[in-house]
């Protein structure tokens, strides 16, 4: 019954922490889209030109490891504690 506990909240709590690593890598992304934006067209752009370009390169950020490897925040920790239950149970 605990082991099902440990499982249980154990993806309660990294779900927890994917999803708040994952809202932060994508702001820190925009945000930087739209400094890079700024300042290279610090003279007036068209209307829509600063979104098309913010949201092209979150396109371009999706397809990239970065978000794929957020998902080791899922694996690392259940390989280390899969690892320590081993080693303990094994001696």
């Amino acid at each position: 019954m605990g082991f099902i506990r440990l499982v249980v909240f154990g993806f309660i709590g990294l779900s927890v922490i994917y999803l708040s690593v994952s809202v932060y890598s994508r702001s820190v992304r925009k945000e930087r889209l739209e400094k890079q934006f700024d300042a290279d067209h610090s003279e007036g752009a068209a209307e829509g030109a600063r979104d098309a370009f913010v949201a092209e390169g979150m396109q371009a950020y999706n397809r990239s490891i970065r978000p794929k490897l957020i998902g080791l925040v899922y694996i690392v920790p259940t390989v280390v504690i899969a690892t320590i239950i081993y080693t303990i149970n094994a001696n």
